[in-house]
């Protein structure tokens, strides 16, 4: 059978599964409580004579044999956290507690064809993400330099055993199981071997493999593609501290750009401790994490750090308890962006009520406003109404007896039209007077420089003949339709044909081309044409636009310089004619 995709998550086992580990210890698989990565995790116990209970000691990690996450984590298990090691470091270093989970067992199986590798460890509480999502993202001050005290006493562990961490986050970090109180640093699937065999790995920046791990934290190493080291989980630390206690980052708002979040937070290191002051919040400052990100901005890519200095950095050794309760003013925030949203929601609700919630007196009140206008308003707006000047009353007035007769048929139905609901009982629908209908829309001038009395054609005078103020007695007689008003007809288009600009222009003048009917009178009868251009002639003599006929008759001054010129030839000559 084809091995499935490494990514995708395994198929669950059933439940009462029996796994044996590379040590020949047998282990029972309870119910799943959970996933993260690409693994299943299922509640374990030692005892097979019974089902496993719910409050077992141990979990199984699965995954396909071919995913990698979990064999690096096996890995760094098998090497490192073994629970005999971890039990001789602190007592080495005289700690009551050490935050590295205790590795129990591994192992492969195989169910219905498909071959998993699993994992036994100590079972663990919930994530520390959980508490900050509750507490609005922060935690206080307090809680997170003991949070960091105890995380450099971890990360001191590790790097003894020749790895680094590389994925520091509140998502990583478990509470225990029983005690929370105690904090674990899980999920080694990116941990890295930076010192095999007591050799460190060099510097060396490899732009394929850019921007590993949580971008929000991820070290600046990490974004240039230089391999973990312990400086960089130094620096992921100190990020996390910093977003802790403020609330946020500088760079949240470029998450999908990584490489803008290297930048900024290379501006942030560039500038320190001033940015980071910057970020302090009301009751918790940010000193202590400006130094300890400082001191980081001093080490090597290979050197080792002062993991005491960096505790005492950090206030020193604090044995007070974990104190996870919301911070002080993180609770205001809260409250007002739930009443927010609240409002928000409510918004439409009141918006639609809020014409019939208007109280008795808001009535009155509105009343005493409307006469309370002071009396210099009141003749303002009486001179105004009587300063409209008289072409703007010519113009409304023309607009209103030019409405095509059929737009008057539209208006009166849309009127009639009215639902039942919307006229008051008794009452019946009242026709639209002449006055409010519109008119023709004013079409858009050819030129800037064309003149009031050039001829428009209206926006109906495809379907309908062209009329002229001139012949309105004649049509009315005729039971035509009502005329245009000159205003609103636009003349033949200059040049019809489509040629272009550089074709007209090099064409010689043809004075009587203007004269030619539109394209849409090309199949119109002749009486219509010679109606056309009689009342084209006729609007353009009352603007004073029509050409006259040039006159045949010889000026009087010609006359008279031709007969001076005979006058003069005939007194040069010798002929007898100059005696006349």
């Amino acid at each position: 059978m084809a091995p499935p995709r490494k990514s995708a998550f395994p198929k669950e086992l059933p439940e009462d599964f029996l796994l044996t580990d590379t040590e020949k210890k047998t282990w029972r698989l309870g119910r799943r409580i959970g996933q993260g990565g690409c693994g299943l995790i299922y509640l374990a116990s030692q005892d097979l004579g019974r089902p496993v209970t719910e409050d077992t000691r141990f979990v199984i990690k699965v995954e396909y044999q071919q995913n990698g996450p979990l064999f690096s984590e096996l890995k760094f298990y098998q090497r490192a956290a073994k629970a005999e090691s971890v039990q001789r470091w602190r007592r080495s270093r005289g700690l009551d507690f050490l935050g590295v989970p205790a590795y129990w067992g591994s192992g492969l199986a195989v169910w219905k064809d498909l071959r998993y590798r699993f994992m036994v460890m100590e079972r663990l509480g919930s994530d520390l993400q959980k508490v900050c999502d509750g507490n609005r993202g922060r935690l206080k001050k307090a809680a997170v330099l003991q949070l960091g005290q105890r995380l450099v006493d971890v990360l001191e562990y590790i790097h003894e055993n020749e790895y680094v961490h590389a994925d520091i986050k509140a998502a990583n970090l478990m509470l225990g199981y029983n005690d929370r109180e105690q904090v674990y640093l899980a999920d080694y699937g990116l941990s890295y071997r930076y010192c095999p065999d007591g050799v460190h790995k060099e510097y060396k920046e490899n732009p394929k493999k850019g921007h590993n791990g949580t971008i929000e934290y991820t070290s600046i190493d990490a974004h240039r593609g230089v391999a973990p080291s312990r400086r960089g989980d130094l620096q992921i630390l100190g990020f996390c501290l910093l977003h802790w206690i403020s609330g946020s980052l500088p760079w949240d708002s470029v998450l999908m750009h990584p490489t803008k979040v290297q930048e900024a937070k290379a501006k942030l290191m560039d500038n320190l401790p001033e940015l980071v002051q910057q970020l302090s919040v009301s009751g918790a400052s940010t000193d202590e994490v400006a130094r300890f990100l400082l001191y980081i901005k001093t080490l090597d890519y290979q050197e080792k750090p002062d993991y005491k200095y960096l505790i005492e950095l950090l206030g020193g050794v604090v044995s007070r308890r974990l104190d996870f309760s919301m911070p002080h003013g993180a609770s205001g925030e809260a409250s007002a962006i739930k009443a927010a949203s609240r409002d928000k929601k409510a918004g439409g609700a009141r918006g639609a009520n809020r014409a019939q919630a208007v109280p008795p007196e808001g009535v009155h009140q509105g009343a005493n406003r409307a006469q309370a206008v002071p009396p210099e308003r009141v003749h303002q707006r009486a001179n105004r109404a009587q300063a409209v000047p008289p072409e703007r009353v010519h113009q409304r007035a023309n607009r209103a007896q030019a409405v095509h007769p059929e737009r008057v048929h539209q208006g009166a139905n849309r009127a009639q039209a009215v639902p039942p609901e919307g006229v008051q009982q008794g009452a019946k629908p009242k026709q639209v007077p002449t006055q409010y209908l519109r008119g023709p829309p004013l079409a858009r001038p050819q030129s800037p420089q064309r003149e009031e009395g050039g001829v428009r054609r209206a926006w109906w005078s495809r379907s309908h003949p062209v009329y002229t103020c001139e012949d309105e007695e004649e049509e009315e007689d005729e039971g035509r339709p009502k005329p245009i008003a000159a205003c609103y007809l636009r003349g033949p288009p200059v040049n019809p044909g489509g040629a272009s600009k550089q074709r007209r222009s090099s064409r010689p003048p043809q004075p009587e081309a203007w004269r030619r009917p539109p394209p849409f009178y090309s199949e119109e009868t002749e009486s219509s044409r010679r109606l056309y251009e009689e009342d084209l002639y006729l609007l353009q003599r009352r603007s004073g636009e029509a050409q006259r006929p040039a006159s045949t008759t010889v000026p009087w001054f010609v006359s008279v310089v031709v007969f001076f010129l005979l006058v003069a030839a005939l007194g040069a000559s010798r002929s007898p004619l100059r005696l006349l």
